[in-house]
């Protein structure tokens, strides 16, 4: 089963050609109406893209093809490059506790929030998230490239700005949380 799929949504006529040439796609092709749309069974490893002749509001991932007309060829390259899109895009985006961390633009997200964040904070984020506990020394060392034996309070200082953009846009006062095990984020 191929791991690209390409849900042909209410446009006839698109998956009957798509339909008869799909031994030569790399991409398995599914017809859906407004009907059958909420029975399909969406696997997690899967990557989806939802192509139709109009834009729908409840759509998300669609490719619309409302121009026409448009050669066969055309349709497929449009297809395979949202394909791609869609790749890059799931590559790059973290779940960071209930927030979503967009590293191609640096961005976190929560509901319909979004706070800019800078390279550093980004790198910050990160690791801590994935060390879990970490040390103050380990950070100068890891996130700053900074030797360990210099007194400095660059991380505290980071780590503050960052707590406080986080509760001024998402009111999250426990974001980075601090013991005697280091910092770490839930």
């Amino acid at each position: 089963m191929n791991s690209k799929i390409l849900i042909v949504y209410e446009y006839q006529i698109l998956f009957e050609i798509l339909n008869e040439i799909k031994e030569n796609l790399n991409f398995e092709v599914i017809k859906s109406n407004k009907n059958d749309f909420n029975n399909i069974k969406f696997d997690q490893k899967s990557n989806f893209l939802i192509i139709s002749s109009k834009k729908h509001r409840k759509l998300d991932n669609c490719l619309v093809l409302d121009k026409g007309p448009i050669k066969l060829e055309k349709i497929i390259e449009l297809i395979n490059i949202n394909f791609l899109k869609n790749k890059f895009s799931d590559q790059s985006d973290l779940k960071i506790g209930k927030y979503k961390l967009d590293l191609n633009s640096r961005k976190i997200i929560f509901e319909n929030k979004v706070l800019n964040l800078t390279e550093r904070e980004t790198n910050l984020i990160i690791f801590i998230n994935q060390k879990k506990n970490v040390g103050i020394k380990e950070l100068q060392k890891k996130v700053w490239d900074y030797s360990t034996d210099l007194e400095t309070h660059t991380v505290e200082t980071h780590i503050y700005r960052l707590r406080k953009k986080m509760k001024d846009t998402f009111d999250d006062e426990e974001f980075i949380l601090y013991d005697n095990n280091g910092y770490s984020i839930d």
